[in-house]
């Protein structure tokens, strides 16, 4: 049997274990079930004695890994993991994974609080942000150093920023910023995606003039790499400025018992009406399934086809309480848009989730506005005032992130997606339903 054990704030709250015939089993600890202000690490996850087993709990653990098995790779590689499992990936790198869990083995304890960590140069910075593409580059670095879970696809790491210095944490220190590098080629069809930075700073700037709560960003040049650099909202100051205080989340493959394999509503992943129903719970509820059915409108008008269960997350709180997240990793196709070698043609863009009326709508190109209004309505919704707030928003928002925009950021992508969203935007104006 081996076993991993999970503390939060400074105090344990259960047992991970796995037996030697592969069963996943996790337990809570009798004294976080005995305070006042325990929570669940999981909706899916519920408190309760005695031991809980399944496949869903390693799909939640699994779920706080990255999804690519190449990165996933060269983390076994780097920290010299005994395999791919999850199990022994966060066995390494469990110690700052993503809200407030600390995933640590038998015997070592959870950080104090007081941070420590190296104070990290830029060349420094820039050449791990090499390496995460460059396998040679990432061994470079000191074994004790950069041992992060982050979720998701794409190659990133996290790291502190502590009296306007970068650093390394120490042990169990969380980082408070995660930096992300251009995607590349990507695909089978080699879409050029190497403006993924800028494209994903627009978009959240947008996101943000349009009046939903994203994940505050801003791009850094590291020597020749740009990187767009992501405050984690799963992360807090303490009033005096000395601790970081880790907030409780997880995302909604988590909530639903989903395999990241299966993030995508296609491939039996949660939509928008698995959510929409688990937001009815939220401590927010009207204000969050506002947000998140504005959010499917607002990927529409971006052309924003990646907006799956693993990139929708909810906060954690104690009495069984819990709300939506901001939203992050929202990256338009626009600038890829196109029926030319190594684009996307808009017949072909799909979104994450589909459109309910009389038929399922996933198609971008197929999605009309009547069809939120349709899927609003089983919801109480009023789609189009909804409309005429976001349609209205669009030339003032388009106006304030472009006179935002430094001079040198590339026309390629803000010409094609400023373009897009407002053509798309028209699409709403005086729409009654």
């Amino acid at each position: 049997m081996k076993r991993l054990f999970i503390w939060m704030f400074g105090r344990p709250v259960g047992t991970w274990s796995v037996a030697r015939n592969g069963t996943h089993t996790f337990q809570y600890d009798e004294t976080w079930l005995a305070s006042g202000d325990s929570f669940p690490i999981s909706l899916s996850i519920p408190l309760g004695k005695g031991v809980i087993e399944g496949s869903y709990i390693h799909d939640f653990f699994d779920n706080l890994l990255p999804d690519s098995e190449a990165i996933r790779n060269h983390m076994r590689i780097r920290f010299q993991a005994k395999s791919l499992a999850a199990f022994d990936l966060l066995h390494e790198v469990g110690r700052d994974a993503v809200g407030s869990m600390q995933i640590l083995p038998e015997g070592e304890l959870p950080s104090t609080g007081e941070i420590t960590g190296r104070v990290i140069d830029e060349h420094e910075i820039a050449q791990t942000l090499r390496g995460l593409t460059q396998l040679t580059s990432v061994e470079s670095v000191p074994v004790d150093e950069f041992r992060i879970s982050l979720a998701g696809a794409q190659e990133k790491i996290a790291l502190l920023k502590y009296q306007g210095q970068w650093m390394v944490p120490h042990g169990s220190t969380p980082t408070t910023h995660i930096l992300k590098v251009p995607l590349g080629s990507f695909g089978p069809l080699g879409i050029d995606m190497s403006s993924s930075v800028e494209n994903e700073y627009l978009c959240a700037k947008l996101t943000k003039a349009l009046g939903i709560a994203v994940a505050e960003c801003e791009i850094e040049q590291f020597e020749e790499i740009p990187t767009l650099v992501v405050t984690r909202f799963d992360r807090r100051w303490s009033e005096d400025g000395k601790q970081v205080i880790r907030i409780p989340q997880e995302d909604f493959c988590q909530v639903t018992k989903t395999s990241s394999a299966d993030k995508y509503e296609s491939d039996g992943g949660p939509g928008i009406q698995t959510i929409m129903s688990i937001l009815q719970g939220s401590q927010n509820a009207s204000e969050d399934r506002l947000t998140f059915f504005s959010a499917q409108l607002l990927f529409w008008l971006l052309a924003a086809p990646d907006g799956h269960a693993k990139n929708f997350s909810i906060f954690l709180g104690s009495g069984g309480r819990y709300m939506l997240a901001p939203l992050y990793d929202i990256i338009s196709a626009y600038p890829v848009l196109g029926s030319g070698r190594k684009q996307i043609h808009p017949r072909r863009l799909k979104m994450a989730m589909a459109l309910q009326g009389e038929n399922r709508y996933y198609n971008w190109d197929k999605i009309l506005p009547r069809h939120f209004v349709e899927m609003g309505r089983k919801y109480g919704l009023d789609v189009p005032t909804i409309f005429q707030d976001l349609a209205g928003r669009i030339p003032f928002a388009v106006e304030a992130v472009s006179n935002e925009l430094s001079p040198d950021f590339p026309q390629s992508v803000s010409e094609p997606i400023f373009e897009g969203l407002i053509k798309q935007g028209r699409m709403l104006e005086g729409f009654t339903g």
